[in-house]
């Protein structure tokens, strides 16, 4: 069972720890677990029914993905990711002439899910 949805701003960041996981590969699960995992304040963890290590359910206009939620220290009603494929569906495709989308300020759906739903390949809505 789902809970109520919650609206947030996404923040995308690349982490020192990403980068030392890199020299495993992209493909590695250590690497994998880095960025499928999203930091969140407490109240808003709450308020979405979530606790750390549970997973949430992240929406934007161009798809969704799920990410292994845990307690962060960025203020309420932003939440903070690490950069990677995940996000990519996240973040859509337009770059503005630069070759990387808006990766700062998007913003998402947020819910909490049981474990039994969780896909392993995140989908994509083609807008």
């Amino acid at each position: 069972m789902s809970m109520e949805s919650k609206r947030f701003t996404m923040n995308v960041v690349r982490t020192t720890k990403q980068g030392q996981q890199i020299n495993l590969g992209k493909d590695s699960p250590e690497y994998q677990a880095i960025v499928g995992t999203l930091d969140m304040h407490a109240e808003d963890m709450k308020a979405v029914g979530v606790v750390t290590g549970r997973s949430v359910r992240v929406r934007s206009e161009y798809g969704e993905v799920t990410f292994k939620c845990v307690e962060g220290k960025g203020p309420e009603g932003m939440i903070i990711v690490p950069y990677g494929p995940p996000t990519c569906h996240l973040m859509g495709r337009h770059t503005d002439g630069t070759g990387m989308p808006t990766s700062k300020g998007w913003e998402v759906e947020i819910e909490a899910i049981d474990e039994e739903s969780v896909e392993t390949v995140p989908s994509v809505s083609d807008t």
